[in-house]
């Protein structure tokens, strides 16, 4: 059965930002004390999307970015960079035990939809026909931006470092988004495949 959990902020402006649950926290400084780190705070990142939800990347940090947005909780700071900040305000970590599984999760209010409703339907075509496809081989296609002519897309799972990725990419990805845009001409691929990294689209 899942829990519901009390939210704990040190003062009002946090409310609009990012909170955590009280048994998040203890999960989060336990973990810290466990492996005697010295950590700078959590990080919380947005690092894709779907037509339905954001995809993130929780770990501890040692220190802070420039550009980081500083969330400071009294007796623990979440770090969230500039890029995944509006996409996360108001959002809650909390910390879920069941018979199921066990694991942090992100309450969050904000819809991942694109402002641009052509970038949209290509994120729902995506979701819909092309990640199943490629779900057999244990990958997954995100898209990043689109243009007028071009799409920017980061190819993960099985498909990262896969010496298929750019058949994959032309004669699947390419031509499933061509078929019901046909003005789209390039589908550009922004994965290190040789190094196994996931770069930013830049």
């Amino acid at each position: 059965m899942k829990q519901t959990h009390n939210v704990e902020t040190s003062d009002s402006n946090n409310e609009q930002l990012i909170q955590l649950t009280q048994i998040a926290k203890e999960r989060v400084k336990s973990i810290i004390d466990s492996e005697d780190l010295e950590v700078e705070g959590l990080r919380i990142s947005v690092t894709g999307r779907t037509a339905a939800t954001f995809e993130y990347s929780l770990g501890l940090e040692v220190e802070s970015h420039p550009e980081d947005v500083v969330i400071d909780l009294g007796d623990l700071k979440v770090l969230v960079d500039s890029q995944s900040m509006d996409s996360l305000k108001g959002s809650t970590i909390d910390y879920i035990e069941d018979l199921n599984a066990s694991g942090f999760r992100v309450d969050n209010p904000n819809q991942p939809t694109w402002d641009d409703s052509r970038a949209q339907k290509i994120q729902e075509l995506i979701d819909t026909r092309i990640n199943p496809s490629v779900a057999s081989h244990g990958g997954n296609i995100q898209l990043l931006d689109v243009t007028e002519d071009s799409i920017y897309v980061h190819m993960g799972g099985g498909c990262q470092g896969c010496g298929q990725a750019t058949a994959t990419l032309k004669q699947g990805v390419q031509s499933m988004i061509q078929e019901e845009f046909p003005e789209i001409v390039n589908v550009i691929d922004t994965t290190d495949h040789a190094a196994g990294t996931n770069p930013y689209y830049q």
